[in-house]
């Protein structure tokens, strides 16, 4: 048993994945930040022009996928990277 625990310790694809994750932490902080501050700038919007900012909705959509691709990766539901190691295109409105 204790071999195997050495041998998970020194594998490099799980010390990869651990240093990926550390990362799309602080990208899934950014964006939540950022996310949050759309969404005030949308009140913003809806208060003083009675309608929000359409360009700034489809970017929050884009965003939200992003965040949700980073929650997948994070939560281990998938082996594949986000942005900036695929294609921000793929956040896009695909109705």
């Amino acid at each position: 048993m204790q071999s195997t625990i050495k041998q998970n310790l020194r594998n490099e694809a799980t010390w990869r994945r651990i240093l990926y994750m550390l990362l799309f932490a602080i990208a899934f902080s950014l964006a939540k930040t950022l996310f949050l501050g759309i969404v005030v700038v949308q009140l913003g919007f809806l208060l003083l022009s009675g309608a929000i900012h359409p360009a700034l909705r489809d970017f929050s959509r884009q965003l939200a996928r992003y965040l949700y691709e980073l929650l997948r990766y994070l939560g281990f539901e998938t082996e594949r990277r986000p942005f900036p190691f695929s294609p921000w295109n793929e956040y896009a409105d695909r109705s």
